[in-house]
């Protein structure tokens, strides 16, 4: 038996989230049938995150464990072709440790959010970024989301069907940048709780349209109440950026 570290890269739009469901298509059910059909064997594949329906990854982190003998490489090229039909890319399979976990070794956790801001629509980037009309200052954004850093009650910013069992967490970066018509939120933490980071740049919007201080903002995070909260960011936007590794 050889576990193998997979780093995998996927478009969400057709799936219901990383995770298995019942009721639709997901990228870990797609990646299991896949190796599947290479191996002959029934496997379970572990990810770093779990992300939601229409989420993007650039590089999720996962683990699985094959009886086969394989070149983690040859592995690795064996699952794409079988997912050549799916938005979902392998960039690399390796062999790792028994003990290496994707979840439980990650010690952090990176994600961006890609905003684009005009009028125009998106024909390109359709389904890959939130597109927002009215004029946006980053800077206000910015400056407002430096009162979200540190350990604190997410509870405000936390899906009502959050499984975490406790609300609090420790936000090590919350930056916001503009590049032209772009500005992307980039957020990392050890962990976030279920829609913390479309939920953080829901509210962030409200304050680059001058609807919402960054007074307002912190009012929201003290009060650690779902309903204070003024706009979650649609998914189409997110992508899950790195897990980090000791």
């Amino acid at each position: 038996m050889t576990r193998y570290r997979l780093t995998i890269e996927y478009h969400g739009g057709p799936f219901m989230g990383w995770q298995r469901q019942p009721h639709g298509p997901s990228v870990q059910q797609a990646i299991e049938e896949a190796i599947t059909e290479v191996t002959g064997e029934t496997v379970l594949v572990y990810g770093a995150g779990r992300t939601d329906a229409g989420v993007h990854a650039e590089a999720m982190a996962a683990h699985v464990d094959v009886e086969k003998d394989i070149t983690g490489f040859r592995l690795g090229e064996a699952i794409n072709a079988t997912l050549r039909e799916a938005p979902i890319a392998i960039l690399g399979c390796e062999a790792v440790d028994d003990n290496w976990h994707a979840r439980f070794s990650c010690i952090g956790r990176r994600y961006a959010y890609r905003i684009v801001n005009r009028r125009a629509p998106l024909a390109l980037e359709r389904g890959l970024a939130w597109r927002i009309p009215q004029q946006l200052d980053a800077e206000a954004m910015h400056d407002a989301a430096q009162h979200l850093i540190g350990r604190h009650d997410f509870t405000t910013f936390r899906s009502a069907h959050c499984q975490s069992d406790s609300p609090v967490r420790t936000l090590d970066r919350l930056d916001v940048e503009r590049d032209g018509e772009r500005v992307t939120v980039h957020a990392a933490a050890r962990s976030f709780l279920h829609h913390q980071v479309r939920s953080m740049v829901g509210c962030l919007a409200l304050v680059g349209q001058g609807k919402w201080s960054g007074d307002d903002l912190k009012a929201a995070l003290d009060a650690a109440d779902r309903t204070t909260l003024g706009l979650n960011a649609p998914p189409e936007g997110l992508y899950f950026v790195e897990a980090v590794y000791p």
